[in-house]
């Protein structure tokens, strides 16, 4: 079965070397020194194009600076190709190894991982005058919900002890007293909800709606011309969804249409291998977001996948053409003992998400349940 190679065509020393164009970190007092510049750290592809968008958007400065971290699997291919459609004015992507920082001095940030124990350590000892919180999937709307009620900023799921919830703490605080000088922007294509949206203005935080303009102003290329692609989820390899019925669920739409996998920048070997290997399945490289790759879909196509953060921004940036996305709830047979029962809630609270997005993009009437022929094997 072939395996497509995605949008990059380069070989990896000529992307390495593309990359490494820039390699040192923007931290120079000059640029710390200057008010109309901003400085961002993007660690994932959706930061990044999140990043570009709030500068593209005039968010934060006339000028930024992202340390782009060069060690994350599928970041570089994601830089190449928003890079193809020529940077908006102003911004620039340098690329850096794992000691990737913000300017300690620089006016403002733009922050994905708000829960990263390095930014909030940073946060505290450098706290510049204006921060701008991208969106970093679902983590996005329990940033929100934590800021809110004064909860300490740790991720769900993972233990968290005594010194880590304290440094959660004081980074809230941090940020609830920048937000009550006016100073916290939260720039998202999640839908929020009237009361957490109010709650959030209340505290003082700014929110802008980000329906990716700049994006939709760039040539949208070549897209997949399978009628059916699939958008590959992290759970199984981050040990929450057993591989063998999500293998066959995809096998189970192969059987009735051509398929297109893009798989996810953390996908397990073995679900590949045995996708490639599937009669109608094409399999895709890991690469850009997954927002840029499919948004030159036409009507006739559809997108279906687990519950993601990707199916409700591909629901925004598709719904003008007439393309369904179509998120499936997981089936409680499938989760693995490692999904405790409050982390299936949170992950599957993906799936009210893209409902919403739905109905704001089409309407109340839109169709707001899975279609049948996405179900496969229970």
């Amino acid at each position: 079965m072939e395996v497509h190679q995605g949008f990059s065509e380069l070989a990896p020393a000529a992307r390495r070397e593309r990359l490494r164009r820039v390699t040192v970190a923007d931290t120079t007092p000059p640029a710390a020194a200057d008010p109309g510049r901003a400085h961002a750290l993007v660690e994932s592809p959706l930061q990044l194009l999140c990043t570009v968008e709030a500068h593209a958007d005039g968010v934060v400065a006339p000028r930024t600076v992202a340390q782009v971290r060069d060690d994350v699997p599928s970041l570089g291919e994601a830089s190449a190709a928003i890079e193809s459609f020529g940077l908006p004015e102003g911004l620039r992507l340098d690329h850096v190894g794992p000691l990737a920082a913000l300017a300690p001095r620089a006016p403002a940030w733009i922050v994905g991982d708000a829960f990263s124990g390095v930014f909030q350590t940073r946060l505290l000892a450098h706290g510049p005058r204006k921060i701008v919180l991208v969106d970093d999937g679902l983590a996005t709307i329990e940033l929100a919900r934590l800021l809110v009620a004064g909860s300490p900023l740790t991720r769900v799921g993972q233990p968290a002890g005594a010194a880590r919830r304290a440094l959660g703490a004081a980074a809230t605080r941090r940020l609830r007293r920048l937000a009550g000088r006016g100073g916290v922007v939260l720039f998202t294509a999640l839908p929020l909800g009237g009361p957490l949206r109010a709650e959030l203005s209340s505290a003082g935080v700014r929110i802008m709606d980000n329906r990716f303009p700049w994006l939709a102003s760039r040539p949208a290329g070549a897209a997949p011309t399978e009628p059916t692609i699939v958008v590959g989820s992290a759970m199984v390899s981050d040990g929450l969804v057993r591989s063998q019925p999500y293998v066959e669920w995809i096998q189970a739409l192969a059987r009735q249409t051509p398929v297109r996998y893009l798989p996810h920048r953390r996908s397990s070997a073995d679900v590949l291998d045995a996708l490639a290997a599937t009669p109608g399945v094409a399999v895709d490289a890991a690469g850009a977001p997954v927002e840029v790759r499919l948004r030159g879909l036409r009507a006739g196509q559809r997108v279906v996948s687990l519950p993601s953060t990707s199916a409700v921004l591909l629901t925004t940036i598709l719904a003008a053409r007439d393309v369904p996305v179509v998120p499936r709830e997981v089936p409680d047979s499938w989760w693995t003992p490692a999904a405790s029962r409050s982390l299936r809630a949170h992950l599957s609270s993906v799936l009210d998400l893209a409902s919403q997005a739905r109905d704001a993009a089409q309407g109340p009437s839109a169709r707001t349940g899975p279609m049948d022929d996405t179900e496969g094997p229970r």
